[in-house]
């Protein structure tokens, strides 16, 4: 297999088993052409991949793919994406040190008076490890395994019926593990009443030691 290269001819960077550390309340942000060469890289972006923007501007977008996902992932979103769809995808991305970070993406287009797209702006949030080390990386490390073995349309074949056999497309799937993942970190309707109760208590012993001593 042929090595990939970076901007500059040499190898990309080599990928070590270790996380970007970065402030995950930002969103990053990038434009692109029809083809996915970066036009613009806002300063989250810049950040957390490594690279300057000087050293992204003008370079395919895939500057950043990580060799632990699976193609067929990107097939997925190319074949959304060309058409206009809403997509949203989770992906294990590459930065300058080797490190890794994982994201989801939100896409919007920019159109011509004809109505074709002429752009492509993402952006992008982190994404729960719940969400990761339970749901996305079993399913990508499965599917980099059958491409290993027998290619994309092989790993194709296989996301296509793990998804019906959940009833759901990809975008989908990624929006229940959002979704999901966001109820079950709010408080339940016992813990809240629970939490009222004590907040009375509270209050109710701070009134009566008051009238007490006559506060």
């Amino acid at each position: 297999m042929s090595e990939e290269v970076n901007i500059f001819g040499s190898k990309k960077p080599t990928p070590i088993d270790k996380e970007v550390s970065w402030d995950k309340t930002q969103t990053i942000m990038s434009k692109t052409d029809l083809y996915g060469t970066i036009e613009y890289a806002n300063e989250a972006f810049v950040d957390v991949c490594g690279y300057e923007d000087y050293e992204l501007m003008a370079q395919p977008h895939n500057i950043i793919r990580h060799p632990d996902m699976p193609k067929v992932i990107f097939k997925v979103l190319w074949d959304n994406i060309k058409q206009g769809n809403k997509f949203h995808g989770i992906v294990k991305n590459l930065a300058k040190s080797g490190r890794y970070y994982w994201v989801i993406t939100d896409f919007e287009y920019l159109r011509d008076a004809d109505g074709n797209i002429i752009n492509y702006i993402a952006r992008r949030k982190s994404v729960p490890q719940e969400i990761i080390s339970n749901h996305i990386e079993p399913l990508y490390k499965r599917l980099f395994q059958i491409e290993q073995a027998s290619g994309i349309d092989a790993s194709e074949k296989y996301l296509i019926g793990f998804l019906e056999d959940k009833g759901l497309n990809y975008v989908d799937l990624v929006t229940k593990l959002m979704i999901d993942h966001e109820k079950s970190q709010q408080p339940t309707f016992q813990e809240v009443k629970q939490n009222i109760e004590q907040e009375e208590e509270e209050e109710e012993r701070r009134g009566f030691f008051g009238r007490f001593f006559g506060n």
